[in-house]
């Protein structure tokens, strides 16, 4: 009966927890002042010394484009503090409109972005912004171009 009670025990523990952990990917909120968004185009991952660090996706929703950028558990876990932004570029992803940083950031939502009418692609990059640095050492990320 005991082997039971401990099984019964692990079991109660284990479940809330498998539940409770979010996938690598998904965006477990909206951004601020929009209620309902939908992912267009694929995901991008920033990979930062070999592992990934993050995901990035571009939604749409409430009239405007959006980035949004996880850094995933794994790093997080292997790291003290990291520094990333997301924006939304247009012009043949050189102009980056929206864009917004963050220090230790989990998920990261830019502001929202008057874009629907242009192509434009989510950005995600490590850095303090306001655009990518790769002379200071940023990597970037972006999805792919949607019109």
């Amino acid at each position: 009966m005991r082997v039971l009670a401990k099984i019964a025990t692990a079991a109660a523990i284990a479940v809330p927890m498998l539940v409770a952990i979010p996938g690598a990917a998904n965006a477990a909120a909206t951004p601020s002042g929009c209620s309902s968004v939908t992912q267009i185009g694929s995901t991008a991952y920033l990979n930062v010394g070999g592992q990934t660090m993050a995901s990035v996706k571009q939604y749409k929703g409430c009239g405007k484009n959006y980035s949004y950028l996880y850094v995933w558990e794994g790093y997080r876990n292997t790291h003290s503090s990291w520094d990333v932004c997301t924006a939304i570029v247009t012009g043949g992803g050189h102009d980056v409109q929206d864009p917004r940083c963050g220090h230790n950031s989990v998920e990261l939502w830019s502001f929202g972005a008057a874009t629907l009418a242009e192509c434009t692609q989510g950005l995600g990059w490590t850095g303090y912004g306001p655009i990518p640095y790769p002379s200071d050492g940023d990597i970037a990320v972006k999805t792919d171009v949607r019109c």
